[in-house]
């Protein structure tokens, strides 16, 4: 795993010690000795992870980060800060500041390597995320802008312990006083099942439990569908780092030495919880684009590109079933003279009401979607021909017997459709044989008057 990192000291030969460090382990490395100079790389050509010293002249390691977080170009970049101060007060302060981790000096080089490598890789899912948002409003599509997080949040935390006495600090850490909604569980397998039918922001696992290898409950926590992408923060004893290091391998967000600080638990969740937060923003925006790559935007129906694709899927799982399988062609009558008559935005309303109505008459297996304009495709699985054509005739009545009313600024509109009807008729065909049999039923019902319903049966 490769990665740019940048160091910020005014030591040079912190600087040098560091850049010998990482450099070894094939990292590239970016140099800076001032917070100003730091800010200036940053734009320039943003890193994957910054390792911040605090006490510099000038701007403090504090306010550096502080204003690298505050930026919505690069708050998703890591900031462990560097200080050989190893005071509560300071680890607090930088937390606040929205620093990722702290490490005192000197370094250990097995903690700087195994946090180093643990933050770029969550970096990298994050950055996967931000790059499908902006191809997405690249695209054009309207997509949520990812801002900062707020600065305090509430959250759903599991606390996995089974030291009553751990179990009372960490409760007036978090239940007491604040709004957290904390569940305690001391049975890991308990805890498993909770994590996995439940919803939660963060999961705090003690790795001192008695009876049962906290390891591998984080272990089991990362495996699980549902737990895989929360927050794990681990309890772990300060003397303990092969055991940290193991935990950072297996996916651990963040860590808590013992003896727990209060103050200290409090600014690690709400890092976790930010970080939760931004994250779940940038899914969020995927599974939009995802969405509306499939989706018409107009009438919230699947487009021709869903249907293209879910065509051949149920044509190939029809026959491989022996079921028969039915399409319906639909395509609103003289809408031309309706955009003409009364303008596209009466148009568009009508496409939308049309769509409604249509969506709402179908079962729920069957598939319906907006081939483009006023056409319009309801995919029928387990539908013999016979049915179809019962199916389509009540969409057609459905749509032809109720005006269109409370359009804006328009009298109520009497609108029609004609549909064409086709089957699967034998083995060896093909799927688009389905759509171009519809659309030449579809035809004929147009030519025959409109508003009615054509079948078109494929034969030897």
């Amino acid at each position: 795993m490769s990665a740019r990192i940048l160091v910020v000291d005014d030591i040079l030969t912190n600087v040098k010690l560091l850049e010998a460090k990482l450099t070894a382990e094939y990292f590239e490395v970016m140099t800076a000795t001032s917070g100003v100079e730091a800010l200036e790389l940053l734009a320039a050509t943003p890193p994957d992870i910054i390792l911040l010293d605090v006490m510099m002249p000038g701007m403090d390691g504090f306010e550096v980060c502080r204003r690298i977080k505050g930026n919505p170009e690069t708050q998703h970049i890591p900031v462990i800060m560097v200080t050989a101060l190893d005071q509560s007060s300071n680890k607090i302060e930088g937390l606040k500041a929205g620093a990722d981790d702290f490490l005192t000096k000197p370094v250990n080089d097995i903690a700087l390597l195994a946090r180093v490598k643990s933050l770029v890789r969550l970096k990298m899912v994050v950055d996967e995320l931000r790059m499908r948002t902006l191809t997405g409003q690249e695209m054009g599509m309207a997509m949520t802008s990812v801002i900062k997080p707020p600065d305090s949040l509430d959250g759903r935390i599991m606390v996995v312990v089974d030291d009553q006495q751990l179990a009372d600090v960490i409760y007036a850490s978090l239940d007491k006083g604040t709004t957290h909604k904390v569940k305690f569980i001391s049975d890991p397998q308990e805890a498993l099942y909770l994590a996995g039918s439940g919803d939660f922001d963060l999961i705090i696992v003690s790795l001192n439990l008695e009876d049962f290898d906290g390891l591998r409950l984080c272990s089991q926590f990362r495996s699980v569908e549902k737990t895989r992408n929360v927050p794990l923060l681990v309890i772990v004893e300060d003397n303990d780092p092969k055991r940290l290091v193991r935990a950072l391998d297996l996916g651990v967000n963040d860590y808590i030495a013992l003896p727990i600080d209060k103050n200290e638990l409090l600014a690690r969740c709400q890092s976790s919880l930010k970080r939760k937060w931004y994250s779940d923003q940038l899914r969020s925006n995927l599974e939009q684009s995802m969405e509306m790559a499939i989706k018409d935007a107009l009438t919230g129906m699947h487009n021709r590109r869903y249907i293209d694709t879910n065509l051949n899927k149920q044509f190939i799982l029809a026959l491989k079933n022996n079921k028969p399988l039915s399409l319906l062609l639909l395509d609103i009558d003289k809408f031309k003279n309706v955009n003409d008559s009364y303008g596209h935005d009466i148009g568009d309303e009508i496409l939308i009401e049309f769509a409604d109505r249509i969506a709402t008459s179908v079962r729920g297996i069957d598939i319906t979607a907006r081939l483009g304009g006023e056409e319009f495709v309801v995919l029928l699985p387990n539908t013999d021909n016979e049915t179809a054509l019962g199916i389509a005739e009540r969409l057609r009545a459905n749509i032809a017997d109720a005006p269109f009313t409370d359009l804006t600024n328009c009298v109520d509109l009497n609108i029609s459709m004609s549909i064409g009807v086709s089957s699967i008729e034998r083995a060896d065909e093909q799927a688009e044989n389905l759509l171009k049999r519809a659309d030449l039923a579809l035809y004929d019902a147009k030519e025959q008057g409109r508003n009615r319903v054509n079948n078109y049966v494929a034969r030897d």
